[in-house]
C-alpha cells in the first residue's frame, strides 16, 4: 500500500484526469501531468478499452516523472495493461454487462502478474450507462449499457456489486458519449451505495457546470478525458467545480 494510493482516495471530492495509451504521447503527456498536478486535480487515471497495450507502462512512466507524487491509478481494459508503474489499478468489474470476459475472466488471467507485482487494487463495480452513442467501451465488451432512464436499474446493479464485496463504484458513458451520466442515476447509485465508498462518474463531461452537477449528484470522483484531449484545458476551472 502506497501512500499516492491512499492520497488518492483520501483527494476526494476530486477531478481526475484519464489518459488513453491509444491516443496519449509522451510528448503531450508530460506537459499535461504538470498542468494536471499544478491545477489540483486528485490525481491521473491511465487506461484505454482498445489497444494502447504496449504504451501504457510507457505513459506512467512519462506522467510519474512529470509529476511526482501525484497519485495514478490504471483502468485497464484488459489484463494485458497492467503495469507496476501506477499507485492503484482499479479492478474492474463490468456488472453492468453479461459478458463473463469482464466479469471475472480478465481477473482470473491478471492473477500471475499480480502474484508477481504487489500493486494494491481497488475493487471496482464499473458500470457503463447508455451516453447516446455507441462508444469503445460497448464495442469492444460486446456488452449493452445501462438505459439512462432506468436509474433504479443502475441502483440495483450497484448495490448488488456492493454486497458482493465491491470496494467501489465506477459509472460511465463512455469515451466521447453525446451525453454524460445523468444526476438521477448518480444519486439512486449514491443512495443505494453511501459513502464512505468511492463513487467514481466519467464519460461526455465537457464543463465545469456538468462536472460541478455531477459531484451535486454525489460523485466523488468525475473524470474528465476527451475534453482534455480536444484541448480543453482549464483544468483549475474543472477542479473548482468539483471541490464546490
Amino acid at each position: 500500500m502506497t501512500d499516492a494510493a491512499d492520497g488518492l482516495l483520501a483527494r476526494r471530492p476530486g477531478l481526475v484526469v484519464l489518459l488513453d495509451p491509444a491516443r496519449a504521447d509522451a510528448a503531450s503527456a508530460g506537459p499535461l501531468a504538470r498542468e494536471a498536478q499544478a491545477a489540483g486535480v486528485a490525481g491521473l487515471l491511465i487506461g484505454s478499452s482498445f489497444d494502447g497495450v504496449a504504451q501504457t507502462r510507457v505513459l506512467a512512466k512519462t506522467v510519474r516523472d512529470a509529476a511526482p507524487g501525484l497519485p495514478i491509478a490504471l483502468f485497464p481494459g484488459s489484463a494485458m495493461q497492467l503495469t507496476d508503474g501506477v499507485d492503484l489499478i482499479l479492478f474492474l468489474s463490468l456488472i453492468s454487462g453479461r459478458n463473463p470476459q469482464y466479469l471475472i475472466e480478465e481477473h482470473v488471467r491478471a492473477v500471475p502478474w499480480l502474484r508477481d507485482h504487489p500493486v494494491r487494487t481497488l475493487s471496482t463495480a464499473y458500470m457503463l450507462i447508455d451516453g447516446g452513442r455507441v462508444t469503445s467501451v460497448e464495442a469492444v465488451s460486446q456488452t449493452r449499457p445501462l438505459p439512462a432512464d432506468k436509474p433504479e436499474l443502475a441502483a440495483a446493479h450497484a448495490l448488488a456489486g456492493r454486497l458482493i464485496g465491491m470496494g467501489a463504484m465506477y459509472l460511465d458513458a463512455g469515451s466521447g458519449a453525446q451525453q454524460p451520466v445523468g444526476a438521477d442515476i448518480i444519486g439512486a447509485v449514491r443512495t443505494a451505495v453511501p459513502a464512505p465508498t468511492p463513487l467514481f462518474v466519467g464519460g461526455g463531461i465537457r464543463s465545469p457546470e456538468q462536472a460541478a452537477a455531477a459531484r451535486v449528484a454525489g460523485a466523488d470522483f468525475v473524470v474528465v478525458g476527451t475534453v482534455v484531449e480536444r484541448g480543453a484545458r482549464d483544468l483549475g476551472a474543472f477542479v473548482r467545480a468539483v471541490k464546490g
